[in-house]
């Protein structure tokens, strides 16, 4: 644990908050303390330096009491120094301290609780009070439309019971916060542009739209006096660097359609803040007045002129900021806006700053929610832990959705404690049409795969746009799922899932599927059904904006192996084995017995070598263990390799530490029969070895065979064929040169699987880019939406009787009736 504080003129403060840091209940050899001295100029280096540990002394206390000096020769501002204090810490998390604040006992054991609740916790904001404890500082955040970060509670009496709980936040007050080093390293730190002021509102603000969550957290305490280090410049220079670093936080932050409405209004918003602010009469210019001209002007008048002169001087820099954050946001304006808290705060109760206010909200309509299409994904797998190929597909459809779009991903099964951003996660039973019915009627777009269809009146009548991923030929799995079944259910299997994808057919307007071979095995049902038409063909003529190739993908970032899952944990697996692995599950259509054979004559002659089957259980509860689990099992044991050379795990891998289990293989394996369902399948286990980079070992005669032989990623070996396979094994294992070549080419391969790269077909449909007499959706305003977690109810507090009488005393008619409005139609939240 690194905490920085800067210093700039204020080593009395200083010394008080490090003998606060020294009283915390957090271990003192796992503390650094970095104190940054933003060259002062005075005698703050003189009180600093004792304190600083010197090489000389080496003392195990003396070490530890000590802090880690670092002298800025010039004025870094509060951005700069945090940044410089930063790049001197060794600490896994960076904590940051005002010099004039003195933290409790327990502000960092807290805050290290919240910070590591889960992985997706980025960074912790402390619940800051004043010096004496009386009066809140900071517990929670806020944004309004025009850019002014504010704390909602500041200034109110400290009373856990009125302060708000634990919860995401849009930004930590930088007097005192947590962050994970490595985040605060990928966001490139502080906008040292900003030099002070705002920056914590626009690194809390990039964070969020990162994916991370900022997260408020009560517990982790500290006291503040606030503005100690402004006290001795002037109120105008103050007001520059607020209005300045608004307007550039907006232009960064905000997506293109909430920028082009707010950001012209927010400068107007600043013009007429400091017209009243000063009492300046801006109509004194007017030609047709002939009063004497002013002969002085208050500085902080002028504030808005300077700001946004300088906020053009930065323009430049802030616009290649603003398309690396705008090009790797992963959540939408939309998601975003439920964290500004009330963006409609006035923030002054001046007449004529209300005038001005109600007059650019009608003008420009900025208060309203941004834009979106509400596009609901529709799975039938469980969403947890553990993830299977649908419901992985569901949730990176969701996750590329969600930076431009409201969306919301529905599971049919369980719904497990899982992390996301950007989107909600709901369940609805199977057939329960009053619980879908909501949720149909709030969609624009609705994405389904498997029997969703079959199961919801009001998806069978919708007028939305439907968009069906049929990437799993069920009707094809079926003949071999359901082929150990009497006759009479066999064919009942296949009949109903023939029926089921042919309504489909009949009723999608753009299909998903995985391969060119299912396109055009698709495109021969859809033109015997009637859906190829001269109409669509016209311009058309591939059918493209019919259905789309969308295959399965893999993750935009590498694996990286954190822990030890294989190779000395599971009895029989050693650190110097030759290890292959079965990614995923075991079905009746695969031939690991085939497989077991080989392993069986290849562990003669090379006795190293272990065989893994990653996953046995299925996560869907309604997916039973097939026959192929037990007759796998018995002959390994039949073989005498079962727990010797082969070995089963009994359950399934969890989706998140999967790439552990990869990394610590040295190949990829996957067999299976010849027969139809192959022809046409899409193996997903094949893209956790290109993601992993294996070499790998397949049967002949799918999509992914045919890719590995014509690329060279490994070798594809005959059906059924035990001695070919434990030859291709042993090459596969053995053989170096021929396994370099092979990584070498998966590096270059496996680029074209990644999320983002498959999954631009579906993104670019439900962007609206189709046929010209199909225009785009039209995104509806947010506050007409009313997602069925939020639904329309009227939101009066206790408090607003009060500050409606507040209002009504000072004439703010046209804001009384404006505030009644948004509680009796409140914004989708």
């Amino acid at each position: 644990m690194s905490v920085v504080l800067v210093n700039y003129k204020g080593a009395p403060d200083t010394l008080v908050a490090i003998e606060g840091l020294r009283g915390l209940d957090w271990p003192k050899d796992r503390l650094e303390i970095v104190v940054v001295d933003n060259a002062s100029g005075d005698d703050s280096l003189d009180t600093l330096r004792p304190l600083a540990h010197s090489s000389a002394d080496s003392s195990a206390d003396s070490v530890t009491d000590s802090i880690t000096l670092v002298e800025s020769s010039e004025n870094l501002g509060f951005a700069g120094g945090c940044n410089l204090g930063v790049s001197r810490a060794h600490g896994d998390v960076v904590a940051f301290l005002n010099n004039d604040a003195k933290p409790d006992a327990g502000w960092l054991t807290h805050g290290v609780d919240a910070l590591y609740r889960t992985p997706q916790v980025g960074a912790v904001a402390s619940r800051v009070l004043d010096w004496e404890g009386k009066t809140i500082d900071y517990a929670g955040a806020g944004l309004t439309w025009y850019g002014m970060g504010y704390r909602p509670l500041s200034g109110h009496p400290a009373s856990r019971k009125k302060e708000a709980s634990a919860g995401p936040v849009l930004f930590g007050t930088g007097s005192a916060m947590l962050v994970r080093k490595d985040v605060f390293d990928t966001l490139g730190g502080f906008d040292e542009d900003f030099f002070m002021f705002f920056e914590d509102v626009d690194f809390g603000w990039r964070l969020n739209l990162a994916g991370w969550t900022y997260q408020y957290a009560p517990d982790s305490l500290v006291f503040h006096k606030h503005h100690q280090s402004m006290s001795d410049i002037g109120s105008h220079k103050e007001e520059f660097l607020l209005e300045r670093n608004a307007l550039a936080c907006l232009y960064k932050n905000l997506g293109h359609e909430k920028l082009r409405t707010v950001l012209p209004a927010a400068m107007m918003m600043s013009a007429r803040r400091a017209a009243t602010r000063t009492g300046v009469d801006t109509t004194a210019f007017d030609i047709r007045r002939s009063d004497p001209e002013p002969e002085a002007v208050d500085p902080l008048a002028l504030v808005p002129l300077y700001a946004t002169d300088q906020f053009l001087e930065m323009l430049p820099a802030l616009k290649a900021k603003r398309q690396q954050i705008q090009a790797s946001r992963v959540v939408s304006d939309h998601w975003m806006w439920k964290l500004f808290g009330e963006p409609e705060a006035p923030m002054s109760t001046e007449p004529g700053y209300l005038r001005g206010y109600d007059t650019l909200q009608e003008a420009f309509d900025v208060v309203s929610d941004p834009p979106a299409t509400s596009v609901l994904i529709i799975t039938g797998d469980p969403l947890g832990q553990k993830l299977s190929g649908p419901g992985i597909r569901a949730w990176q459809m969701a996750r590329a959705l969600a930076p431009s779009h409201e969306v919301t991903l529905m599971t049919l099964t369980e719904l497990g404690d899982v992390e996301h951003t950007g989107f909600d996660v709901v369940q609805v039973a199977p057939g329960d049409n009053k619980a879908f019915g909501p949720w149909e009627a709030w969609a624009d777009v609705i994405i389904f795969q498997g029997h969703a269809l079959d199961l919801f009146d009001a998806l069978q009548r919708s007028t939305k746009r439907l968009i069906i991923d049929i990437y799993d030929p069920m009707h094809i799995e079926q003949l071999e799922q359901a082929r150990h079944l009497p006759e009479d259910q066999w064919s009942a299997h296949v009949a109903d899932a023939t029926q089921s994808i042919t309504n489909q057919l009949r009723r999608g307007d753009y299909f998903l599927c995985a391969s060119e071979r299912q396109r055009h095995f698709y495109l021969g049902q859809l033109t015997t059904l009637g859906r190829v038409t001269p109409q669509g063909y016209r311009d058309d003529p591939h059918l493209e904006r019919l259905i789309g190739v969308v295959p399965f993908g893999i993750p935009d970032d590498d694996p990286t192996h954190d822990t030890e899952v294989l190779r000395g944990v599971v009895p029989g697996i050693g650190t110097d084995d030759l290890v292959l692995i079965w990614s995923g599950g075991l079905y009746n259509w695969f031939d690991p017995q085939t497989l077991i054979r080989a392993v069986a004559e290849l562990a003669g002659r090379q006795p190293r070598v272990k065989l893994f089957f990653q996953g046995t259980k299925h996560p869907h509860p309604g997916v039973p263990e097939m026959p192929i689990v037990d007759e796998s099992k018995s002959l390994a044991t039949e073989l005498g390799v079962l727990d010797r050379h082969v070995f089963f795990n009994d359950s399934w891998v969890d989706y998140t530490t999967r790439h552990n289990y990869l990394l610590e293989a040295d190949a990829g394996v996957s067999t299976h029969r010849a027969h139809l369902e192959t022809t046409f399948s899409f193996r997903t286990r094949v893209l956790d070895y290109l993601w992993a980079k294996r070499p790998m070992v397949l049967t002949e005669g799918d999509h992914f065979a045919e890719l590995v032989q014509r690329e060279a990623l490994g070798v594809v070996v005959p059906a059924g064929d035990a001695s070919a396979l434990a030859d291709a094994l042993e090459r596969v294992l053995t053989d170096e040169t021929f396994r370099t070549q092979a990584i070498d080419n998966i590096t270059r391969v496996r680029e074209s699987y990644r999320w983002h790269r498959v999954l631009a077909p579906l993104l670019h449909y439900v962007a609206g880019v189709g046929h010209p007499e199909e225009p785009a959706l039209a995104s509806r305003e947010g506050t007409k939406r009313f997602s069925p977690l939020r639904p329309r109810t009227t939101r009066f507090r206790p408090g607003d009787i009060g500050r409606g009488l507040q209002r009504l005393g000072r004439g703010e008619f046209r804001l009384i009736v404006r505030a009644i409005a948004r509680r009796i139609v409140p914004r989708s939240r």
